[in-house]
């Protein structure tokens, strides 16, 4: 759709077309939107306006504001900030390219701050149902969602992974090659036998589903990509209703499901961003929930093992102290993992004969500590 017919339309083309050999092709076409957004605005509330000097803070940019923040129905701040941006920066490259233009039309106090929200991930008593549920289904939607959740991709990114995106690295080691995504970055997400099996049931049935396509994507998009997504979305809110969670569940609450899981089973911080594609800890930060449990084991680990108290070069110890070390050190993973699993189960009794375990490993554990070790 071509801007509307307004006397800054052949300004802003030139900054449009230099945009669109820099940006996506979605990006992009949000900035067309803008454009043709803030000059319908201008043709109706200010038809004197002709020339980009004419502008000015206010009026012209506060009605705009005003616009945006009326609009039926209500815009979402993100969308709202986004769309301020795009006109500062659509300005900001006019001015650049020697336009006449008064300085500060749009200031940064203009862009709505984000809401702080707090992480969405979901409770192990709703997370296990659900997986269980989507585990006894056999389609490919459920299996994509899946996917999503253990994989921690955008939605965007599952859309688009390609065919071929499992690889084998080495032997039983696998990894899904991510395509570019929001960040405009693409990553390896490491992945175990039984993912690797899902993706190569995924290309099956795709297959049994599109006999005939030819498209380079490993789910399907006969009608669209956009069509897709909600499908995708819609298959997640009936599998939830079906698995008896009485919350509604988006796809990005897997994301954010597949980042605390990784951080709780020790997987450390920036291997956790790496896995979720992200460029900065702040990113990150966001999609973590640290909870008062998560508080005091941590503080629990500092206490029992300060740092301060390092133990000696290895080269120092005596052999046996050395095993020891190593002994105690599998017990704790061993105990670590057995407390992970048991916060995970949703089964009473299944969680019952991990605690249990745990309870044998600390007492291991104890044993372990209370050997004398001999002296060199």
């Amino acid at each position: 759709m071509k801007t509307p017919a307004h006397p800054l339309a052949r300004h802003f083309q030139p900054t449009l077309d230099y945009l669109a050999s820099i940006l996506s092709a979605s990006t992009h076409a949000q900035y067309r939107h803008t454009v043709r957004h803030f000059l319908s605005y201008l043709r109706a509330r200010h038809p004197q306006v002709r020339a980009l000097a004419q502008l000015r803070r206010d009026p012209h940019i506060f009605g705009w504001l005003a616009a945006l923040w009326s609009q039926q129905p209500p815009l979402a701040k993100s969308t709202r900030a986004a769309q301020v941006i795009r006109l500062r920066r659509l300005l900001e490259e006019l001015a650049a390219s020697g336009h006449a233009l008064p300085p500060g039309l749009v200031l940064a106090r203009d862009i709505p701050r984000p809401d702080t929200c707090l992480p969405r991930p979901l409770a192990a008593e709703h997370d296990a149902p659900l997986q269980r549920y989507l585990e006894s289904q056999d389609d490919l939607r459920s299996g994509a969602l899946r996917l999503l959740r253990h994989t921690g991709m955008r939605i965007g990114e599952c859309l688009d992974l390609a065919d071929d995106c499992l690889r084998l690295l080495a032997p039983e080691q696998w990894a899904i090659h991510v395509p570019l995504g929001k960040l405009h970055t693409e990553r390896w997400v490491p992945v175990d036998r039984p993912l690797a099996e899902l993706v190569r049931r995924l290309r099956f049935l795709a297959a049994m589903e599109a006999p005939r396509r030819t498209d380079p994507f490993l789910l399907p998009r006969p009608l669209g990509r956009e069509y897709l997504a909600q499908q995708l979305r819609l298959a997640l809110s009936r599998a939830a209703t079906a698995a008896g969670l009485a919350t509604h569940v988006v796809p990005h609450q897997l994301r954010h499901t597949y980042a605390t899981e990784m951080l709780r089973a020790g997987v450390s911080f920036p291997a956790v961003m790496k896995l979720l594609g992200h460029t900065s800890p702040r990113m990150t930060l966001r999609y973590v929930e640290v909870t008062q449990t998560d508080l005091q084991r941590e503080y629990q680990r500092a206490r029992s093992q300060p740092r301060y108290c390092l133990p000696p070069p290895p080269s120092a110890m005596h052999p046996l102290a050395d095993s020891c070390v190593s002994l105690s050190r599998a017990l704790n993973a061993a105990h670590h993992a057995a407390e992970m699993l048991r916060r995970g189960e949703a089964d009473p009794a299944r969680s019952q004969l991990l605690a249990r375990a745990g309870n044998r490993l600390a007492k291991i554990i104890a044993l372990v500590r209370g050997l004398d070790i001999p002296e060199n």
